[in-house]
């Protein structure tokens, strides 16, 4: 009895929650982008990494200072996942105060790289991509 009483109910909620739920369009407009803008750029994307640089973009290498002496990518600027947050200033100026530029980061696989996006975005930089690691960059 109690078993059924309680089946019962559990199949009132599901059928209320059911109920409830609506089929919504894709946010449009400003909305879309805005929840583009806070994702930043699509990550792991070599081509459109290189592409970036090419035009201009920040390109931020996230490794330690020996990952850096022992190679890097030319161009890039060096600094490290853990000094991020305290030298955001940095990077504002680097980017002339531009927060829409792009910035390209990359690490050894891109875990830091993906940390180093999310502060970046938390930031206020809204075209940031993660590359992945340095060997992602295309050749030639």
């Amino acid at each position: 009895m109690i078993r059924s009483r309680l089946l019962g109910c559990f199949l009132l909620i599901a059928l209320g929650l059911v109920a409830g739920c609506k089929d919504e369009p894709a946010p449009s407009g400003a909305a879309s982008a805005t929840a583009t803008a806070a994702a930043g750029l699509p990550d792991r994307d070599p081509a459109l990494a290189k592409k970036l640089v090419g035009e201009g973009a920040l390109l931020l290498d996230v490794r330690t200072q020996e990952e850096w002496d022992q190679g890097h990518l030319e161009g890039a600027t060096l600094i490290p996942i853990d000094e991020l947050p305290k030298r955001l200033a940095e990077i504002d100026e680097a980017q002339g105060g531009d927060k829409d530029r792009p910035i390209v980061v990359y690490c050894r696989s891109g875990g830091r790289a993906g940390r180093a996006k999310q502060m970046l975005l938390d930031a206020g930089h809204h075209q940031v991509t993660n590359l992945g690691g340095m060997t992602d960059w295309p050749k030639g």
